[in-house]
């Protein structure tokens, strides 16, 4: 749903003992992998696309439209469809593949320093910090948490083979879609025919639509406090009847993103991301890759279309039946990325590689953005726009995110809290104006 930072390369200064030397060379431009980067600033851009709606209606109208305060302004609910196929998961898809090459790319550099994997595993302690805040004190959309904590799984990973992190990932991707296919029962039983099959399966019916209100009800406190201004309340309520949140968030797209991490490394390790694979493959299986998965989240659209996207409708698109086809688009948007990276030299795309570079503070810097566009002690629009006039506020925080990046990056060594997470990583203070 939501998307997180991407750990860039340690190109730090390491003693014997793997711990912070005092003096710590920059990041420079020929160590870097620019692709990352490229990738990094389309995925923190069209991470907001998705998790707009959520920042400015209810939280439960980021699948449900008739959660939303007022008219969703999309007839027919083809934006709906759309932002299915183009963004949904595909985003926080490339985010997570990213994570996992980011992962071992800055093990790669310290094991070469000496260090162990203890230096990355205090890194995610850090990054984990940082979620909890953005989950209690920002947003509840937070990634990071559960990132960090599979993180450490991942990083029990690193000195797998190649071949063994590739057909691990896959296949716990495959599982994971196998068990959160159970999310398209409740729709059969009660968007379908298939839920009048028998009493007991009329009786959960009714059970079923009734639990709908329920579910929406649980957001009716935060919701108020959002629109009223009321800070206080907000975060009380997230700390005490909300604080379970970050698990179970982690339980459900656990499926998705330890294995999508395997498989970032697997990549990184094959070459993918730096020349190690011939352009006109990447463009073959990218644009294959793109293709099948878009052609088949538009007949899921299209099915959840057909019964007037109901609660349990929505709910099997996004988690039942998407799996398999977001694995595509985002294999296939990763291939043609880095396929098309290189090319991309202008104005715009050395903007977008500097989003990139400060991914991280661009992400959480985000949240806060939203904060005063829509909490109701700033602008106060929560829940007074639809859908469209999101998807300008989108463009804006966008071209907000591009004007800004490079111009500090120009200054300054590292983005602000890319800075602070390297600092606290090394437990030192590092220079950061250029």
């Amino acid at each position: 749903m939501n998307a997180t930072s991407i750990p860039q390369s340690a190109d730090d200064v390491l003693n014997e003992t793997g711990s912070a030397a005092v003096a710590v060379a920059p990041v420079s431009t020929g160590e870097r992998i620019d692709t990352l980067d490229f990738i990094r600033g389309i995925a923190v851009m069209g991470i907001l696309a998705a998790n707009i709606i959520a920042f400015g209606q209810p939280f439960e109208a980021y699948m449900y439209p008739a959660a939303f305060k007022g008219d969703p302004g999309d007839p027919g609910g083809w934006m709906w469809i759309a932002q299915f196929i183009l963004i949904d998961g595909k985003m926080r898809g490339l985010f997570t593949l990213l994570f996992g090459a980011g992962m071992y790319l800055f093990m790669e550099k310290a094991w070469a320093r000496g260090a162990s994997r203890g230096l990355q595993a205090w890194r995610l302690v850090i990054l984990m910090c940082f979620g909890m805040v953005h989950f209690f004190f920002i947003w509840p959309g937070d990634i990071l948490f559960y990132y960090a904590l599979f993180g450490f799984v991942a990083l029990a990973c690193m000195k797998w083979s190649v071949k063994t992190q590739l057909w691990v990932g896959l296949g716990g991707y495959m599982l994971g879609a196998l068990l959160l296919a159970f999310t398209i029962f409740p729709w059969l039983i009660v968007d379908t025919s298939f839920g009048e099959a028998s009493p007991e399966l009329l009786e959960q019916r009714a059970g079923m639509i009734a639990e709908i209100d329920n579910t929406l009800a649980r957001g009716d406190i935060p919701n108020a406090a959002i629109a009223a201004g009321d800070y206080g309340t907000l975060v009380t309520h997230r700390i005490t009847e909300q604080w379970y949140e970050p698990l179970t968030n982690a339980m459900l797209f656990g499926f998705e993103t330890l294995p999508l991490m395997l498989v970032g490394m697997a990549l990184y390790r094959m070459g993918f991301f730096n020349g190690g694979f011939a352009r006109e493959k990447l463009l073959r299986w990218g644009w294959i890759g793109v293709i099948a998965g878009a052609l088949a989240h538009l007949a899921i659209g299209l099915a959840v279309q057909s019964t007037g996207f109901s609660y349990y409708g929505t709910l099997a698109g996004f988690v039942g039946m998407s799996p398999l086809p977001r694995l595509w688009m985002a294999l296939g948007l990763a291939a043609l990325l880095v396929a098309y990276a290189p090319g991309a030299t202008g104005w715009v795309g050395d903007r977008v590689r500097a989003a990139g570079r400060a991914a991280f503070t661009n992400y959480l810097g985000t949240s806060v953005v939203m904060m005063l566009v829509f909490h109701g002690w700033a602008l106060g629009l929560f829940g007074q726009l639809n859908r469209p006039q999101l998807y300008i506020v989108v463009a804006l925080a966008c071209v907000l995110m591009l004007a800004w990046s490079k111009p500090w990056l120009d200054r300054y060594r590292y983005g602000p809290l890319e800075w602070l997470w390297r600092c606290l990583t090394y437990r030192t203070v590092f220079p950061l104006k250029k």
